[in-house]
């Protein structure tokens, strides 16, 4: 049965709605992400707007990071302290990227940008996730081979308003996952995305948080902020179709309990090597509709 959605103005099938939502969902769960680099670009190659996208599927993003933040808090894995820390960021740099968002769609630019950013950014990190999780396998399988450190420490952990960190045993500068959340706030504005796929990485490899603790709190400041970026996008943009983002947040809830199941079956560095698999495949999927050559050269577009 189709489904007419006022707000992107198209019809969609229920099934692959609540299906992809699903999917969506388990990706959250399994991989601590909220999942929103891969639903975006899947919307728009369904034909949903690129700005309707964006904006709907943050609103998604809540509900698969709360059904997983539950399933990890039930399993002790979640550092609510560096949580918070993340989520001021994450609040205050969303906030930007909404109004810059909104100039954009202004200036008639939002489209491109929006691909651009997950060529750019999906490529950068899928690559750099991808070679480090091949490295740690081929490590691990060496007889004798002893553990490297995940993470160095540089300057930036010499910074000032340090701050201990219990669950995740850490004594670190608060600036430094406060900047990071805001920069991933900024891109869950303008790309529709937790930023879990920059984010997870960030807390293993920047902050050294353990593996087992980055996925639930990873998903506990992703509901915040997206929850953010729907109420600002809502009431400056007016993009966000609540009728898809239901039928999204139908089966997101189920499928992120289920993920989080199988999530414990693997190693760290099987769970960041199937995560940059996917990254890298989305992303030369947008890159290639960027660079062919359109059937129609022109279009028309009335405006209201």
């Amino acid at each position: 049965m189709y489904i007419y959605l006022p707000i992107a103005e198209v019809s969609l099938h229920i099934a692959v709605v609540i299906g992809l939502g699903g999917g969506v969902g388990f990706l959250s769960g399994l991989f601590g992400v909220g999942g929103g680099f891969l639903m975006t670009p899947l919307l728009i190659f369904l034909g949903v707007p690129a700005p309707v996208a964006v904006a709907t599927e943050a609103n998604q993003i809540v509900a698969s990071s709360v059904s997983g933040v539950l399933a990890h808090w039930r399993r002790k894995n979640v550092d609510f302290k560096m949580g918070t820390v993340l989520l001021v960021g994450g609040l205050f740099g969303s906030s930007i990227g909404v109004f810059l968002f909104a100039l954009l769609q202004k200036l008639g630019q939002i489209d491109l940008v929006i691909k651009l950013s997950y060529v750019v950014f999906l490529g950068i990190i899928g690559s750099l996730m991808l070679f480090e999780s091949a490295r740690a396998i081929m490590r691990a399988r060496q007889p004798g081979a002893r553990r490297g450190k995940l993470h160095t420490h540089t300057w930036l952990h010499g910074l000032p308003f340090k701050m201990r960190f219990r669950r995740s045993k850490l004594y670190i500068s608060a600036l430094l996952p406060f900047t990071i959340a805001a920069f991933v706030g900024v891109l869950s504005a303008i790309m529709g995305v937790g930023g879990g796929f920059i984010l997870v990485p960030a807390m293993i490899y920047l902050l050294g948080m353990p593996t087992s603790v980055v996925v639930g709190t990873s998903l506990f400041q992703i509901i915040f902020v997206t929850a953010n970026v729907t109420f600002l996008q809502s009431v400056q943009t007016q993009t966000v179709d609540f009728m898809l983002a239901g039928l999204l947040l139908l089966g997101a809830v189920i499928g992120a309990q289920i993920g989080t199941r199988f999530g414990g079956m693997l190693r760290g560095e099987q769970l960041r090597g199937l995560l940059a698999l996917m990254v890298l495949a989305v992303c030369v999927k947008l890159l290639f509709d960027l660079v062919i050559t359109p059937e129609d050269l022109y279009s028309v577009e009335i405006l209201k």
